[in-house]
């Protein structure tokens, strides 16, 4: 199993590019980043953790763009994974966006995965002419339109939401297929749309009963005729051993741990002591 660093990015604190250069000095698989284009002040949303419009975290309102900050981590770093937990690929043009990522896959020697969520902030989502009843079809579709662009050398994609007649689009990423997780909550549509459209689940950080979710996307996957098994990245778990030996034996594939919003130079500390629990001082770099 291996082991993730999510920093949710803010114009405060440290920067996406030291934390990343420091998780990957450290030993970490993959650095995280989320995304929120802006929040409405008056929403009907409630968010998931609060159960009303009130947010958890004032960062919400201050997230960095996530792939100008994964470039900025790109450029100090040669061997972590770039991702996001989760990006809001519907929140952005199609045809850019899947500039923008091949880019950074090209730029970066192929290190980019695609966490995406479908996103619980409708009132968002609306303001980027995205119908909340309509998020799982539209971000199916900008999905399968990135994907033929980085794969085809003339793509074309007819949709609802995308539409686009044959066109040439380089540079096309670093590898054969950019992974793509689904961070969205553990119910039975929810599996069965990332056995249809995606390689893996992103947990949230409520998700901690993973047993019987684990065993039911595999059987789902499994019952839509896809090979292998699912990437399962758990989120919001702390370090402990039995913990972590446990969700390795459910087949979780990575854990990931959130970095604390304080000065760089703690922030740094920290990931030094969790990598030492880790024991990934053990891991070649």
């Amino acid at each position: 199993m291996d082991y993730g660093i999510v920093l949710f990015t803010s114009d405060r604190g440290i920067t996406p590019a030291a934390a990343a250069r420091a998780a990957e000095a450290a030993g970490f698989s993959t650095f995280y980043v989320p995304e929120h284009t802006h929040i409405p002040v008056k929403r009907a949303s409630p968010h998931p953790r609060t159960g009303d419009a009130s947010l958890p975290d004032d960062r919400y309102s201050r997230t960095l763009d996530p792939w100008v900050a994964l470039a900025t981590a790109a450029s100090v770093t040669s061997r972590i994974r770039l991702s996001t937990a989760v990006a809001l690929p519907v929140e952005s043009d199609p045809i850019t966006l899947a500039k923008t990522i091949a880019s950074l896959d090209h730029l970066s020697g192929g290190r980019v995965t695609l966490g995406a969520g479908f996103g619980w902030n409708v009132d968002e989502l609306t303001d980027h002419g995205v119908p909340g009843n309509r998020r799982r079809t539209a971000l199916r579709e900008y999905l399968e339109a990135m994907s033929a662009l980085w794969t085809q050398e003339e793509a074309a994609y007819d949709g609802e939401f995308v539409s686009f007649g044959p066109s040439w689009a380089w540079p096309k990423p670093v590898q054969p297929h950019i992974p793509v997780l689904l961070g969205a909550g553990p119910t039975e549509k929810t599996f069965r749309w990332i056995a249809r459209h995606a390689d893996g689940w992103l947990t949230t950080p409520a998700d901690t009963d993973l047993d019987g979710h684990v065993a039911q996307l595999k059987e789902i996957w499994r019952g839509e005729g896809r090979s292998g098994a699912p990437l399962i990245c758990a989120l919001g778990e702390r370090p402990d051993p039995e913990r972590l030996a446990h969700l390795d034996s459910l087949g979780v594939t990575e854990t990931i741990f959130g970095l604390p919003d304080r000065s760089p130079e703690e922030v740094e500390a920290w990931i030094g002591r969790l990598a030492g629990k880790l024991a990934l001082a053990d891991v070649p770099a």
